[in-house]
C-alpha cells in the first residue's frame, strides 16, 4: 500500500458534546503532522452517503468516531475489517452511523470496499448537550486515540507522519476545539436561533 490511497476519516457532530470526538482527533492529526500525498484526512461530519466518493477509491480507511460499545464511558476500542459494519449496525449513537453503514454496504455491492477498514472508537459519556464540547473523560482520550491512529498508519500502511513545522488550522477558527470549548456562552447569553460563534459574520437577510 506504499502508493495506494489511504483515508483517515473523522465522523460525528461537534455541536453535540462527545459526538464530536472523531472530528477532534483528526483535527489534531492534521494540525500537528505532515502526511504524504497519498494519505488524506477528512472531517466527514454527518454527511452519510455524500462520503461515498471519498471512500470508493481508498485501499485503506481509518475511521475515528464515538461508538456505543456498551462499555464504561470514555473507553477506547479498536475494531478491524468485518467488525466495523457489525458494530455500526448494532450500536448507533446517531443517524450519521446509519448513513455510514449504508456506504459500507454500497461499497461492497460495487466491489469497491477498502481492503483494510479500521475503527478507533470511544464510548461517549454525553450526547445531549447542544453547543457543548467533549466531556472531560472523553477529551482525555483524544491523545490516546491520536496515538492509535499514528500507530495504525505506521504498522498497517507504512506511513510515518512528520511533525509540522508550523501549526495548521484544520477547521475554521470559530469552531476549532480550543476556541469552541472555551468560548461557549452562558445559558442566559446563548443565541436561541443558532450558535452565535458559527453565525458570526453571516449576512442577515
Amino acid at each position: 500500500m506504499d502508493d495506494e490511497r489511504i483515508l483517515v476519516l473523522g465522523i460525528g457532530n461537534i455541536l453535540w458534546a462527545d459526538e464530536g470526538f472523531g472530528v477532534r482527533v483528526i483535527e489534531a492529526l492534521d494540525e500537528r503532522f505532515e502526511l504524504p500525498e497519498h494519505v488524506s484526512v477528512l472531517d466527514g461530519g454527518t454527511q452519510g452517503l455524500y462520503l461515498l466518493p471519498y471512500l470508493e477509491d481508498a485501499a485503506g480507511v481509518i475511521i475515528v468516531d464515538a461508538i456505543d460499545y456498551g462499555l464504561p464511558p470514555a473507553t477506547l476500542k479498536l475494531l478491524r475489517d468485518d467488525e466495523v459494519p457489525a458494530v455500526l449496525g448494532a450500536h448507533k449513537v446517531s443517524l450519521h452511523q446509519t448513513g455510514f453503514q449504508e456506504i459500507l454496504a454500497l461499497l461492497r455491492l460495487r466491489e469497491r470496499a477498502p481492503r483494510r477498514l479500521l475503527l478507533v472508537g470511544v464510548q461517549p459519556e454525553r450526547l445531549d448537550d447542544y453547543g457543548g464540547g467533549l466531556t472531560p473523560a472523553v477529551a482525555a482520550q483524544v491523545e490516546p486515540a491520536l496515538a492509535t491512529v499514528l500507530r495504525l498508519l505506521a504498522e498497517e500502511f507504512s506511513v510515518v507522519p512528520a511533525p509540522r513545522r508550523s501549526r495548521e488550522h484544520f477547521t475554521a477558527p470559530a469552531i476549532s476545539r480550543e476556541d469552541y470549548e472555551t468560548g461557549r456562552p452562558s445559558a442566559e447569553a446563548a443565541c436561541r436561533v443558532g450558535d452565535a460563534r458559527v453565525l458570526a459574520g453571516r449576512p442577515r437577510g
